[in-house]
């Protein structure tokens, strides 16, 4: 329980250098992390030098005596290794070795890999097993007193005379570790995965790939993508409460009754920036509906409202044309005319954005304006009953060949209708989602 534990490749330098006199590498992450357990991999000519002095052992007894602590060792001898510069022998026995230790270990415990004894074959090992991902571990580094290579001297190695002299024995001891921050080839793959998903606005799936990352890896990012993904959904409220906590605002729209609008025709625009037509042609007529009664109510001064009755149906409000409301007044004489210009006849019922067109028409002499609701009608009406109730697919080609017009003509459309309303909306508005992602991919660095 809560055990430190130390494997390291036991190196020429160690364990204790005798060109400068100071701890070797692994000495020295002995001295400052005080490991419960080591496990020394020794290759044969470090074996060769353990029977020779038992140079490794004594000054770690000399250590952990000074320490007035105890320090268990454990030995993995390769007495046939030779060929200590051959990088796939060691990733293969490393591996296999760190698996069985991990096997052993409990939650609470901590692996250190130091990545400064050996030969580079070895280093390079343990560092790509961690970049890997499999054993998650701190890696350490030090570095030499000197801050250059050190010389490998083992000709008349004393090593009781060098203890004496191990200048790191003194206090106060300079610690030359450091924690190597190693990104692993997981954690890489996963951040390209949701750059990808970020630049194509789905968040909910940049979101599920972060959570299966630690919160460490993500901490700089993770509520951002948390409101991106809240926002995508129209969810002001957990807009509103991630904003609090990232102190980033990213609605343009402050106004609550203004901002429904305007995050809904940008979420129209994604649909469309994603390729999903039908979604896009589908999501059109609620939004036409929304836009053509705040222009009668900005152009007009019409509020439709105030000539509907209102019901509930299965907890749901149904909005109707009031006969009542609408006799003898303008507008439901203008709807009569229009109409009959059509020779139909109006009928009362639910509000449908033919007959709001009908009102503008009648009541507005804006010719761009009328222009501009004719198109998104024929928009609304060619093609939406084939999205909505037809199995058949939708492209980008088969909007412009039904309604004259490709998708992004019809969102420059819906976006110019916006200037006729009373919503405050500048046109670097319309980039937000893009300032948004580029917030995110900062963070990501």
């Amino acid at each position: 329980m809560n055990k430190v534990i130390l494997f390291t490749p036991v190196g020429g330098t160690d364990p204790i250098s005798s060109t400068n006199c100071r701890d070797g590498s692994m000495l020295h992450i002995c001295r400052m992390y005080k490991p419960d357990k080591l496990i020394m991999y020794m290759s044969k000519e470090m074996l060769d030098y353990q029977d020779q002095d038992d140079r490794y052992r004594y000054c770690l007894d000399r250590l952990a005596e000074q320490q007035k602590r105890v320090m268990e060792y454990e030995v993995i001898e390769r007495r046939e290794l030779t060929k200590v510069h051959e990088f796939d022998y060691f990733y293969e026995d490393f591996r296999a070795i760190i698996e069985k230790i991990y096997q052993e270990m409990d939650s609470t415990d901590t692996l250190l890999l130091n990545i400064s004894s050996g030969t580079p074959a070895m280093k390079s090992g343990l560092a790509v097993l961690q970049t890997l991902g499999e054993f998650p571990a701190k890696l350490i580094q030090v570095s030499t007193p000197e801050r250059k290579i050190n010389e490998h001297m083992h000709k008349d190695y004393d090593v009781e005379l060098l203890w004496e002299l191990d200048e790191d024995n003194e206090e106060p001891c300079e610690n030359r570790c450091k924690e190597i921050q190693c990104p692993t080839l997981s954690k890489i793959k996963k951040e390209e995965i949701i750059k990808k998903h970020i630049k194509v606005y789905d968040y909910q799936a940049a979101l599920e790939v972060a959570d299966t990352m630690s919160a460490e890896n993500t901490k700089k990012y993770r509520e951002l993508l948390y409101l991106a993904s809240r926002r995508v959904l129209l969810d002001f409220a957990g807009v509103d409460q991630a904003v609090k906590k990232t102190g980033f605002q990213c609605l343009p729209i402050k106004t609550s009754s203004d901002r429904k609008y305007f995050e809904y025709a940008l979420n129209v625009e994604i649909k469309l920036k994603r390729s999903e037509y039908a979604d896009f042609i589908r999501a059109i007529t609620p939004l036409v509906v929304d836009m053509l009664e705040l222009i009668l109510k900005k152009q007009c001064g019409v509020v439709i409202d105030d000539y509907c009755s209102f019901r509930k149906r299965r907890g749901e409000t149904i909005r109707e044309w009031s006969p009542e409301k609408l006799n003898n007044t303008e507008v439901g004489d203008n709807l009569k005319k229009y109409y009959r210009s059509k020779g139909k006849q109006f009928q009362m019922g639910n509000v449908y954005s033919d007959a709001l067109r009908g009102l503008l028409l009648m009541m507005n002499t804006d010719v761009r304006l009328n222009a501009l609701v004719d198109d998104i009608r024929k928009v609304e009406s060619r093609i939406r009953n084939l999205a909505a109730h037809q199995i058949i697919s939708i492209t980008d080609k088969k909007i412009q060949k039904e309604t004259g017009f490709a998708g992004e003509q019809i969102m420059e459309k819906l976006k110019e209708l916006f200037t006729y309303t009373a919503i405050p909306i500048k046109k670097e508005y319309w980039k937000s989602y893009e300032l948004l992602n580029e917030k995110i991919l900062e963070q990501m660095g």
